[in-house]
């Protein structure tokens, strides 16, 4: 990873701090977008994984729409320059005001999640006098193989409608005057490693299109998600995810008659470009024998290890030691989950080390908080400093 390449130089920064390899961004980049382009397939950017101001302006550079899950989301992603042309919004708890604001931009699509959303949407067109163009996201049942705590797409997930609350309601769905159902959107799930399960949604997909297409809705575009994971193990084997793979199953399994196809990234683009480079506090061992690294940065900084069991690798970039020893790296919250791995294998380390948490890239930032009254980290870019 860069930090291992230009750790002379990061010592400049006050730590904690992200660090992102923009040169890394923009292979990511040129491998989603060249690779859709063969299939014409239409790219989004799920700005929830990252919405750092300089990471969105080399992503508006290759073209992508921006796949939103609030208000706010959607505006950032308007000031940022972004065609609300590109934007589409779905999230399980929009606001009246939320909504509002997204009729109001004229915004691609609103991708619907339950028949009571729907409803609204229709109120609030009809009160503004538009009609809204929406997505039905539907929850397909499927088990995307990964951690379940980023697992959408199950019969009794908060996301989507049931496929079959859609069918007995149809009628009353086509109904509304003031909504245009445009489309479908599935999403199963996030951090997915097994590319089969991609095989499977396009099963799904292809039987609910008939059906739907089958009782007179017209679509226009299918919305398959994303959810396509990194190599959080070992990232330098795959700093680029495999596009390619997951595009050719989607062309070769998805039936679904000429109509368009998006996919909304956001780990896959933006978690390997991103590192969060930590300072070495404090060296002890616990009255167990467990010996403690404790580093300036905490779950405050990045929540995932602490929030559902996530594995970053995590590498010692300024230690001399060739012994290594066994660690548990934690942070400086006042919590006992403050951990990022209870047991990592590193060069001797010592106080003022700098060690580099991986793959930070993508929820990350974007989770941060102000517990214990932590400042937020700062930025640094590859491109303003090698």
């Amino acid at each position: 990873m860069l930090s291992r390449k230009i750790a002379d130089r990061l010592a400049a920064f006050e730590t904690p701090f992200y660090l992102y390899d923009i040169n890394l961004l923009r292979q990511t980049l040129d491998s989603a977008v060249t690779v859709a382009s063969r299939y014409g397939f239409r790219l989004h950017y799920a700005i929830k994984a990252n919405y750092d101001p300089h990471i969105l302006a080399v992503i508006k550079e290759y073209g992508l729409g921006i796949d939103c899950a609030s208000g706010n989301e959607i505006r950032c992603a308007i000031e940022a320059g972004f065609d609300p042309e590109g934007i589409v919004y779905a999230g399980v708890g929009k606001r009246d005001k939320e909504i509002r604001y997204a009729v109001s931009q004229g915004i691609f699509s609103i991708n619907c999640e339950s028949l009571q959303e729907l409803e609204l949407i229709n109120s609030i067109a009809g009160e503004m006098g538009v009609v809204q163009d929406v997505a039905l996201r539907i929850n397909p049942d499927i088990d995307p193989k990964t951690n379940s705590c980023i697992d959408t797409g199950q019969a009794d997930s908060k996301f989507g409608i049931s496929y079959e609350e859609v069918m007995a309601n149809a009628a009353e769905i086509q109904a509304y005057r003031n909504v245009r159902i445009r489309g479908m959107h599935l999403h199963i799930g996030s951090q997915i490693r097994e590319l089969h399960v991609f095989e499977y949604l396009c099963d799904k997909v292809n039987a609910i299109v008939e059906c739907l297409t089958g009782l007179g809705f017209t679509l226009d575009f299918i919305d398959v998600g994303g959810g396509l994971g990194i190599n959080y193990d070992i990232p330098e084997n795959e700093p680029v995810p495999n596009f390619s793979s997951v595009f050719a199953i989607i062309s070769q399994n998805l039936n679904v008659g000429g109509r368009e196809v998006h996919f909304e990234f956001g780990r896959a683009i933006v978690a390997q470009c991103g590192e969060l480079i930590t300072k070495v506090l404090f060296r002890k061992d616990t009255a167990t024998g467990r010996k403690l690294v404790i580093v300036d940065a905490s779950m405050t900084e990045l929540i995932r290890p602490a929030l559902y069991g996530a594995y970053h690798n995590i590498e010692n970039i300024t230690s001399a030691e060739t012994r290594k020893e066994r660690y548990s790296v934690v942070g400086t919250a006042c919590e006992s989950t403050d951990v990022f791995d209870q047991s990592v294998s590193l060069p001797v380390t010592h106080r003022g080390d700098l060690l580099t948490i991986k793959s930070a890239g993508a929820y990350g930032m974007s989770m941060a908080s102000r517990y214990n009254l932590h400042d937020l980290p700062d930025a640094v870019y590859s491109d303003e400093i090698v």
